[in-house]
């Protein structure tokens, strides 16, 4: 390429170019009464409630004075059922501000995602992440049952507290995208974190050695559950979305999801056996709290494994009968 070839490409990049800011320009405009739109949807949206609220809470007046329902009442209230449903829509194609938690890790960074499809790549990647990492430990885990290595012990722990602390600022996203996650499986990764911290810091001693083949396989069980649990709801997932039967942010904790119950009877005996597993694993630290050579880290850790097992295992006997009722209706 000589000189006037050179020439002749710069003339063209500066035509391209020219184009480049009519476009960012135009760009630019639309993210502004982007901004503009939204804070006008919320500013209506917030009038909507204020409104119903007013409406029901006269409707409830009426009730208390012994006011018989009427076709108009009965019309109304069923009116504002749907534009509760109707508001709750709208409300989650607008951005929303972080959660507490949030806010201290990240600042004021907004992460709302507004497209449908961007949530489910977000939600998607979210589970193969959980996938990864699985994997890893299951791998770190087979490894320490046959090498007694502190150095690979300590990996292996150091990598649960990131993979859980990474959990809990995934899963707060989720919740602000619009994930009806329950309380108890968020807090149940914020409580998985204090325990991985606490393994962190447990000296090398002999309660150690007596409890670390114990814990390695229940690393190595959950991780293989993990995987059941993916190669299963991946499908539903998929399926469901494109039959839009359910919201895509969809999502519980340790696999259970509210889009899964169709056929997921073979899983649950697996799911309640790491409960259990976890229940055995407080017990077996109760007993290790009185060797001579155990230390605080012991019995803090058997209180928070019996906390983690009960309340797995209460909340999935609460959620099992609402999921198999919601499956009825979509059958």
């Amino acid at each position: 390429m000589d000189i006037e070839e050179c020439c002749k490409e710069w003339e063209d990049l500066a035509a391209d170019y020219k184009r480049l800011e009519t476009v960012n320009k135009e760009y630019t405009a639309k993210l502004e009464e982007v901004g503009e739109l939204q804070a006008t949807c919320m500013k209506e949206l917030d009038h909507q409630k204020y409104r119903l609220s007013i409406i029901t809470g006269a409707l409830k007046r009426l009730e208390k004075q012994g006011a018989a329902k009427d076709e108009r009442v009965l019309g109304l209230e069923k009116e504002i059922m749907k534009r509760k449903a109707m508001l709750h829509e709208i409300k989650a194609t607008l951005p929303k501000q972080n959660s507490l938690y949030l806010r201290i890790i990240l600042g004021n960074v907004n992460v709302s995602i507004l497209n449908k499809n961007d949530k489910f790549k977000y939600k998607d990647e979210y589970e193969k992440f959980k996938l990864i990492l699985s994997a890893i430990a299951f791998v770190l885990a087979v490894a320490n049952l046959y090498i007694d290595f502190r150095p690979l012990q300590l990996i292996l722990i150091f990598l649960l507290v990131w993979y859980y602390c990474t959990l809990t600022i995934r899963e707060s996203i989720l919740k602000v995208n619009g994930s009806r996650i329950k309380g108890w499986w968020r807090l149940h990764h914020f409580i998985s974190t204090v325990v991985a911290g606490i393994l962190l810091i447990w000296p090398q001693n002999q309660p150690w050695e007596e409890f670390r083949h114990t814990f390695m396989w229940f690393i190595a069980y959950i991780s293989v559950v993990q995987y059941m649990q993916f190669r299963y709801q991946s499908g539903v997932l998929y399926r469901l979305k494109a039959l839009g039967a359910r919201h895509n942010m969809d999502i519980t904790i340790e696999g259970f999801h509210s889009w899964m119950w169709r056929g997921l009877s073979y899983l649950l005996p697996f799911l309640f056996g790491g409960y259990t597993f976890q229940l055995y694993i407080a017990f077996r630290l109760y007993l290790l709290s009185h060797h001579p050579e155990a230390t605080w880290q012991v019995a803090a850790l058997s209180m928070s494994f019996l906390l983690i097992g009960i309340g797995n295992t209460v909340t999935t006997l609460m959620v099992i009968p609402q999921k198999l009722s919601e499956q009825v209706q979509w059958d």
